[in-house]
């Protein structure tokens, strides 16, 4: 299967782009190398014959159709997107711009080559999303997002993307576009930019810095594996139902605060030093709008697709701090990075 990755210099694409090679498909990577992505996270498949990398960003419809072109993919894997929630709320302008104009852009070309090759079923326009755009859940531990849970985004971040579905959908209703959706809960391991909660934690507890924690750290997160989610993306590409949409969750909760310290007690053990992690951790004023709890339900893509997460939290969270601790080279390079350290969402 030749696949159009797009973002997949980015945390989650990238980690697509590598099993995706591994499992024998050839993938052209489209990434606009912005602030966040780095080629590093796929230089152990940059020489593979059966990879390509195009710099293109999803806005310019032009270099699109030379993309769809020159590479004639099977299916598309959409991941290119503004994500962090933070950015969003001091910028939401770049968000409007890349998740809902960009993934317009890039429906239009996908759509003028699918048709332009006869409409082919086989076809098909793989757009992921995240969870946050369902809003925010109590407390109950038995509520729980599904794939019939009514759209209640919060920041700008999670409506650019709530926007991105929805035009996904229609180009599928209107259109005849073949299309499957999914929407992740929160990813974490190897090569996590470091601007979210896991590297920021890790990062900091070794630098000797405070570790941030918003509030008292009592939002509950369902941590997804990135590794597993790539899993689950290639699967859905491949066996997912055409308009069907896909929770992928790692059924794995927690509270921020109980991750932190995990994560504190791990490095306690893997680089000890005077006292513990732990000490450094620091409440901070709350983001604005931060969502209560998330959590997903994934008896769908499990009973259709049989798919599930391979590692517990504990095992994810030790498989994490082992790549951090052996891949300093690659974090240090992106500490000069625009807004890395620094607290961002304060501006509302």
């Amino acid at each position: 299967m030749k696949l159009l990755v797009t973002g997949g210099a980015g945390f989650i694409g990238s980690a697509v782009v590598r099993q995706a090679i591994a499992a024998g498909h050839s993938v052209v990577n489209l990434d606009a190398l912005t602030y966040a992505a780095c080629l590093d996270n796929v230089a152990s498949v940059a020489d593979h014959p059966a990879y390509a990398f195009v710099h293109a960003d999803i806005r310019d419809r032009a270099a699109l159709d030379r993309v769809f072109a020159d590479h004639a993919p099977d299916a598309v894997m959409h991941l290119a997107a503004e994500s962090h929630v933070d950015r969003s709320i001091d910028g939401p302008g770049a968000f409007i711009e890349t998740n809902v104009t960009g993934t317009y852009t890039l429906l239009e070309a996908a759509r003028a080559f699918w048709v332009a090759q006869g409409r082919p079923e086989t076809f098909r326009f793989h757009h992921v999303s995240t969870d946050e755009v369902f809003g925010s859940l109590p407390a109950d531990p038995a509520v729980k997002f599904t794939e019939d849970t009514p759209y209640d985004p919060r920041s700008p971040y999670s409506a650019s993307k709530a926007a991105s579905d929805h035009l996904v959908r229609a180009w599928h209703e209107t259109y005849g576009l073949p299309v499957v959706l999914t929407n992740c809960s929160n990813n974490y391991g190897p090569f996590h930019f470091p601007e979210k909660l896991v590297p920021v934690v890790i990062l900091n507890a070794l630098a000797g810095k405070p570790i941030p924690v918003y509030g008292q750290g009592l939002n509950v997160r369902d941590w997804l594996f990135v590794e597993d989610h790539a899993d689950a993306l290639l699967t859905v590409v491949q066996q997912g139902a055409v308009g069907r949409s896909y929770n992928i969750g790692g059924e794995n909760e927690a509270r921020n605060i109980d991750l932190v310290r995990a994560i504190c007690a791990i490095l306690d053990t893997k680089r000890p030093k005077s006292g513990s992690y732990a000490d450094q951790i620091t409440f901070v004023t709350d983001r604005p709008g931060h969502d209560a709890r998330y959590a997903i339900a994934p008896a769908r893509i499990r009973a259709e697709l049989g798919w599930r997460p391979s590692v517990t939290l504990e095992q994810g969270l030790e498989k994490t701090v082992d790549w951090y601790l052996a891949n300093e080279p690659w974090w240090r390079a992106l500490q000069s990075r625009q807004g890395v350290g620094e607290r961002l969402g304060v501006k509302a």
